[in-house]
């Protein structure tokens, strides 16, 4: 009788790695990018030869600005010189016409929701204005509200919807608390505390209103116009030690001024930006024979308001 042997299996030698081959789960999936409103500490503000033009000619032109984290960036010069639109251009809120810019990494053009998000309006007249009939609590409530809506990212979203209702009350308060603090408005010192109407607040502590209302939002920049306007000299060095304190916290702050302050305390790295009349006017190409360019208005009042309004006038929201 014969066995039959079992034949040998045959010798199976390992296939060369094909670079082309699937990739690892690693690969495939990379990790997404973070946020940049997430990311921590200040924007640095980069920015050459940047111009805005409206239909009416250049807004701005040729502004360079550099900017470290948690600095304080003063954009003075007379109104009408496209003070409002460069603040606005520099937040992602105006698209530039010429230059290149990079907020916190960002570039300006190609990125401008990316900055928008990363970028908070703390007062801007005519763009964010505060509702004078309501109360300084029902702002500060709304602002939390949206923030928790639509100023997180959806991942963070989900998880902050996914806690229990004491601990999302909990973190809605501790934001609050701490957006009032770096702002130094205490409730306490208002007439009426958190129910006191807009309408009652002076100037200063309307525009601590304001830094804590953008605050909310953790941002990495800010943007504040007319910081200095209507405001006494010793009301202007609590404004400017407001700004330097949010800077000093990492935040870096845009601030539109008739005059910059000579310095900050505490250090705090001041860079001045200075427009003029040669850039702000349109320029003898840009007028019409025979339209001579009207007298320049002496209410500062009335020309900046002109200014913002003919900003998004003529160059639109982003």
């Amino acid at each position: 009788m014969t066995r039959h042997q079992p034949e040998p299996e045959p010798q199976r030698h390992p296939e060369p790695a094909d670079s082309r081959g699937p990739a690892s789960p690693a690969e495939e999936a990379p990790a997404p990018a973070p946020d940049p409103a997430e990311l921590p500490g200040g924007a640095a503000v980069e920015a050459a030869g940047i111009g805005l033009k409206g239909p009416c000619g250049w807004v701005f032109r040729e502004v360079t600005v550099e900017a470290a984290p948690g600095s304080v960036v003063a954009l003075t010069g007379a109104s009408g010189t496209g003070r409002t639109c460069l603040l606005l251009a520099l937040t992602g809120r105006m698209k530039l016409t010429e230059g290149e810019a990079r907020i916190g990494g960002l570039r300006l053009r190609e990125q401008a929701a990316a900055v928008r998000r990363t970028a908070a309006l703390a007062h801007v007249p005519g763009v964010d204005d505060l509702e004078p009939s309501l109360t300084v609590g029902e702002h500060l409530r709304e602002r939390v509200l949206l923030q928790r809506r639509y100023g997180t990212a959806p991942l963070a979203a989900l998880k902050a919807a996914l806690r229990p209702p004491r601990q999302r009350r909990a973190d809605a308060r501790r934001v609050h608390d701490e957006a009032l603090a770096a702002a130094g408005l205490d409730l306490a010192t208002l007439p009426k505390g958190p129910r006191t109407a807009v309408r009652d607040l002076e100037r200063l502590e309307r525009l601590r209103l304001c830094v804590a209302l953008a605050l909310i939002g953790r941002p990495r920049l800010i943007a504040a116009d007319d910081v200095d306007l209507k405001l006494s000299a010793p009301l202007r060095e609590e404004a400017w030690a407001l700004l330097a304190s949010v800077a000093a916290s990492g935040v870096t702050v845009l601030a539109v001024c008739g005059e910059a302050p000579a310095g900050l305390p505490g250090d705090v790295p001041l860079v001045v930006v200075a427009t003029d009349r040669a850039t702000g006017a349109r320029t003898a190409e840009d007028v019409p024979a025979g339209d001579a360019e009207p007298a320049p208005k002496t209410d500062d009042t009335d020309e900046t308001g002109k200014e913002t309004a003919d900003a998004l006038a003529e160059t639109g929201r982003a």
